[in-house]
């Protein structure tokens, strides 16, 4: 499971890689054009500038679950073919189509608004990632399929996104029940912890980092910050609606300033620090930008998703880290709001408005917790050699770089292979990194060094009792791309 939690985690980061330039652009637009979130009238030259900036990089960031599901779809296809993510794209349409409110208000006209409201947010990262995982897996069963003469046409590739629309018609099914069923659940725990005052307020923000990766924390959201059960947070803060109290009102918000502008940034450097000597500018890319849109805009998700399925149990320390977080500013009743996200552009303009309560306690507040992220994380990472951004398995020496296997014919080198591991039905996966095919096996007891360095690989390790890396050299693409067609 694990395993296959960090193959997710890789095949997000063609979409996480997008986000950061796209979250600092809509961090530059509000800045240059708060009301674009505010509300009020764009004007001027420097007005619109901002709101074409906002609106760039909100078609980037408002699309993520659909970018989700075909970066998914193509990082866990076993070749990364377009292909892949065409059907990744038709999977998401399919589901969000048959699930919007104007499909399922027809299919029950008598819907509670409450059921309803689930699913105008169907369009999640959860149903993106849903989508890319179900597409990858038809693509890798059907890919290769061959239909009867009159269908050839459909043969193959081509067959795959048909194939991916017929199984989401069926998810779609089993989600029309038990989506708004999770949905309302999620609304009824909100409202529970209602009374709790400053412990609810922890709880609710631990919930809502933890439920991130699914989409469902709107569902949370919505409780808090929105009028569905007279709390309305962020409207009360902002003077767009009435009833708020000084000290209080803001309180499900301003503790999302100290980890959003100071902790995950410190994470970033922690990861950094940690990444391998080769690694670090590769690394520093995704960190770095991420660092900076977390910082500006509140945009977390360039950091989160770069970590939370490499290394689940770090993301459940930020979720527990977020929840003390803002816990202890509702606690001092220390209270700052946001209109867009907890950035520091948020920041400067919500803590000049009235509600504000001692907001500049919360950049103290922050100071603290980036030492806290940065010292958990660090020692987290080290201690359990976590696989965060720049940590991957895939190091190799230079004997591997400069690796040439003998014999050309990379066909017969993946036969001889195949044969030294036991077959093809002895295999559950295939990879490979810069110099090593990396294969998951059933039975490792079928697996044959001698065979394997006959064909002329360089070396043999068995990392787990299933899985198996054959050194190759730097032709092992050439070898694994024939081993795929053989398995």
């Amino acid at each position: 499971m694990m395993k296959y939690l960090q193959k997710l985690g890789k095949a997000l980061m063609l979409p996480v890689a997008v986000l950061p330039v796209a979250a600092i652009m809509m961090g530059i637009g509000y800045a240059l054009a708060p009301q674009t979130m505010q509300g009020g009238d764009i004007t001027g030259v420097v007005g619109f500038i901002g709101l074409f900036l906002v609106k760039t990089g909100g078609a980037v960031i408002d699309n993520l679950p659909l970018l989700f599901a075909v970066g998914v779809a193509i990082g866990l296809s076993d070749d990364q073919h377009g292909a892949a993510g065409l059907a990744g794209l038709v999977a998401f349409l399919t589901v969000t189509t048959l699930l919007s409110d104007g499909v399922v208000t027809i299919i029950d006209p008598d819907m509670s608004p409450e059921k309803l409201l689930a699913f105008e947010k169907i369009k999640n990262a959860f149903i993106g990632i849903i989508s890319g995982v179900s597409a990858s897996v038809c693509y890798n069963k059907f890919k290769s399929v061959r239909l009867p003469v009159a269908l050839s046409f459909f043969s193959g590739k081509r067959a795959v996104p048909i194939v991916t629309s017929f199984v989401m018609v069926v998810e779609s099914a089993i989600l029309y029940f038990i989506w708004p069923v999770v949905f309302a659940g999620l609304v009824g725990f909100g409202k529970g912890i209602m009374d709790l005052g400053a412990v609810g307020a922890g709880i609710y923000a631990f919930f809502n980092r933890l439920l991130i990766p699914t989409g469902l924390h709107h569902a949370l959201n919505a409780v808090f910050w929105f009028d569905i059960a007279g709390i309305a947070d962020i409207n009360k803060f902002w003077g767009f609606a009435e009833g708020g109290i000084k000290g209080v009102t803001g309180m499900y918000q301003a503790g999302f300033f100290p980890v959003m502008m100071f902790g995950l940034p410190a994470a970033a450097l922690a990861m950094y620090h940690t990444a391998k000597d080769n690694k670090k500018k590769t690394a520093a890319g995704i960190l770095l930008a991420g660092a900076v849109a977390s910082f500006v805009s509140g945009v977390t998700e360039p950091l989160e998703f770069a970590f939370m399925f490499l290394a689940p149990g770090l993301y459940l320390v930020h979720a527990a880290l977020t929840g003390i977080a803002v816990f202890i500013a509702a606690t001092l009743k220390w209270t700052a709001g946001f209109c867009f996200s907890a950035g520091a552009i948020d920041f400067v303009f919500s803590s000049q408005l009235p509600m504000a309560n001692n907001p500049y306690m919360l950049l103290l507040l922050g100071l603290v917790f980036a030492v806290l992220y940065y010292g958990i994380f660090r020692f987290a990472i080290v201690k359990f050699n976590l696989q965060t951004p720049g940590r991957e398995d895939d190091d190799v020496s230079e004997e591997e770089k400069s690796y040439v296997i003998s014999n050309s014919d990379y066909a017969q080198v993946a036969s001889q292979i195949l044969e030294g591991v036991g077959g093809r039905d002895n295999i559950t996966s295939v990879d490979n990194c810069v110099t090593r095919l990396r294969l998951e096996v059933k039975d490792s007891t079928l697996v044959n060094d001698k065979k394997i360095k006959a064909a002329g690989a360089a070396g043999v390790i068995k990392p787990s009792k299933t899985s198996v890396q054959v050194i190759i050299g730097t032709h092992v693409q050439f070898v694994a791309d024939e081993f795929k067609k053989m398995v």
